[in-house]
């Protein structure tokens, strides 16, 4: 490819169904064992083949990029509590990248960007890692807490010690002037 050359349009019959205000940011054809399609990144998510939905910035907890393929680790869902969600590691998501051309970039960018804030902390049975995120488009912070693996779920004790923690920690990121 030549100084001033772009990577081809993304075709028509693989585009995802963007929303209004969405734009696709990057995309690369991929191939994960499953057969083939294509990953989008637009300014709010991640569209990944064979799947029905965008994955938010914000519910994406892990990327990595070894330079072929593409791993995708979004979170779980566990347990809703009074503002904030309890969360684990879901499935880890490979995808063959052929020509990742900026794909990677926004990917690892917009994820890093997404993160307000975060803090590892002991917990009752395990550790978990409470963050801020930003979700793309929307006013103020998604709070989760990610559970360590291993670490159990339906522990009262551990329930007690997230919203604890929670709690802390929007106090310390609370602006002052409020």
């Amino acid at each position: 490819m030549g100084l001033f050359s772009r990577k081809p349009k993304l075709p028509q019959a693989a585009r995802p169904p963007l929303t209004a205000d969405e734009r696709v940011l990057a995309w690369a054809a991929a191939g994960n064992g499953e057969g083939d399609g294509v990953v989008v990144a637009s300014n709010l998510g991640l569209w990944l083949p064979g799947r029905g939905h965008r994955i938010g910035w914000h519910d994406i907890l892990k990327a990595v990029w070894s330079g072929r393929e593409l791993t995708v680790t979004p979170a779980e869902a566990l347990v809703e509590r009074d503002g904030y969600t309890v969360v684990v590691d879901g499935p880890a998501e490979p995808y063959l990248l052929l020509d990742p051309g900026e794909l990677p970039h926004q990917v690892r960018a917009r994820v890093t960007r997404s993160v307000a804030y975060t803090e590892h902390h002991p917990v009752p049975g395990g550790a978990a890692r409470v963050a801020a995120r930003r979700a793309a488009g929307v006013d103020g912070l998604a709070w989760t807490v990610r559970l360590d693996p291993g670490t159990p779920a339906d522990d009262p004790e551990l329930l007690a010690e997230t919203d604890r923690l929670v709690t802390a920690a929007r106090a310390a990121t609370a602006p002052a002037n409020l």
